[in-house]
């Protein structure tokens, strides 16, 4: 049980050396990407992606604040460790930003970059507050949960600017493509139209075109109950007597 209980004590103080190392990296990640923000607005267009990215600007400066007090919360001082994958990610966006106008595809650019951050932003903070729940750190895995959801919301903000454009062309292909199926599975609308003349009121088709040739004498039936040849076949002579 002593062995057992040891060992246990041994990872948790691994678990929360890592807890740390992530917090150092996190922190550095929030304080650069507040560095890179302000170009990502410059570059945008759209007054909505303008408007979120501010937002969220001054979101991720309370953000470093409140990764301090998990510092405190934990009776550390608060120190940064180079991030690289925020490092590459921003790197990343700034080649975006050089490779495209300013515009709708530059807005594009911004909003793929910024999601990348994102993501990564979410997986970190999704990843903290496990460990602070593991550890039995709750005033920092609280303090984690704010952030973490705070990301959610700037990624589905992301989102949600990002769709309507792409949605409004997809939603035009999809009703050429549905116009252009029910044109080839109904045939020409006149050719349509025809076939319903020739419906009777039974809904059985008219016999009309099948007949041919014999299409006048079927008429004659219809309108005088006999045909002209049995017509011509009754009728007797008239004979002349000298």
């Amino acid at each position: 049980m002593i062995k057992e209980k040891k060992k246990k004590s041994v990872v948790n103080e691994e678990l929360h050396d890592l807890f740390m190392d992530q917090l150092k990296d996190i922190y550095w990640a929030e304080k650069a990407l507040i560095k890179a923000m302000p170009k990502m607005i410059k570059h945008s267009t759209a007054d909505e992606l303008i408007e979120a990215l501010t937002m969220h600007l001054e979101v991720t400066k309370a953000q470093v604040t409140r990764l301090e007090e998990v510092f405190h919360s934990l009776d550390e001082k608060p120190q940064t460790e180079k991030c690289e994958a925020m490092e590459g990610l921003l790197k990343e966006a700034e080649e975006i930003m050089e490779s495209t106008k300013k515009g709708a595809v530059g807005d594009a650019g911004v909003i793929a970059a910024g999601q990348k951050i994102e993501h990564y932003e979410i997986a970190t903070y999704r990843t903290l507050c496990s460990f602070a729940k593991t550890l039995g750190e709750k005033e920092a895995g609280d303090l984690l949960q704010q952030t973490l959801e705070e990301e959610i919301e700037a990624s589905e903000s992301l989102s949600a600017i990002s769709e309507p454009s792409a949605n409004s062309k997809s939603k035009s292909n999809i009703g050429k493509s549905k116009h252009t199926m029910d044109h080839k599975e109904n045939g020409n609308g006149d050719e349509q139209d025809e076939e319903e003349r020739e419906r009777g009121s039974d809904g059985k088709f008219k016999k009309s075109s099948e007949k041919g040739k014999h299409g006048n004498e079927e008429m004659e039936k219809v309108g005088n109950g006999k045909s002209k040849d049995t017509h011509s076949s009754n009728e007797k002579p008239n004979l002349k007597h000298k």
